[in-house]
């Protein structure tokens, strides 16, 4: 599944912010402000855009609770990451994983000299 920079960032919120509770009903003003306060600021329509459109990937779930909507995610970080790290092994090393970390293993290499 591919998700854009503004996605990833609303996605680690919800894991920091459940991180403790992950029955915890998470709104959008709280992704807006756990944003906030990382340096992220956006405008409330743009996240609640975002948002829907991770719904829409089933991502998130929206569901309401009286007159307000809450989200959850549907995936945790663990997981999201494993299924990127198999769309990049599919996407550009043809499924062999060995060959993803031949190639990981040389950029690290190269990054730490």
């Amino acid at each position: 599944m591919v998700c854009g920079k503004l996605e990833i960032d609303i996605l680690n919120s919800f894991w920091n912010l459940t991180e403790n509770d992950e029955d915890k009903d998470i709104s959008i003003q709280d992704i807006v402000n756990d944003l906030s306060a990382n340096g992220i600021d956006r405008a409330y329509t743009t996240i609640k855009t975002v948002m829907d459109r991770l719904t829409m990937k089933s991502i998130l779930v929206r569901y309401k609770v009286g007159k307000k909507f809450f989200y959850k995610a549907t995936m945790t970080k663990s997981e999201m990451a494993s299924e990127a790290i198999k769309t990049v092994a599919e996407q550009f090393f043809n499924g062999n994983y060995v060959d993803l970390i031949k190639f990981a293993e040389n950029k690290i290499d190269k990054l730490l000299v």
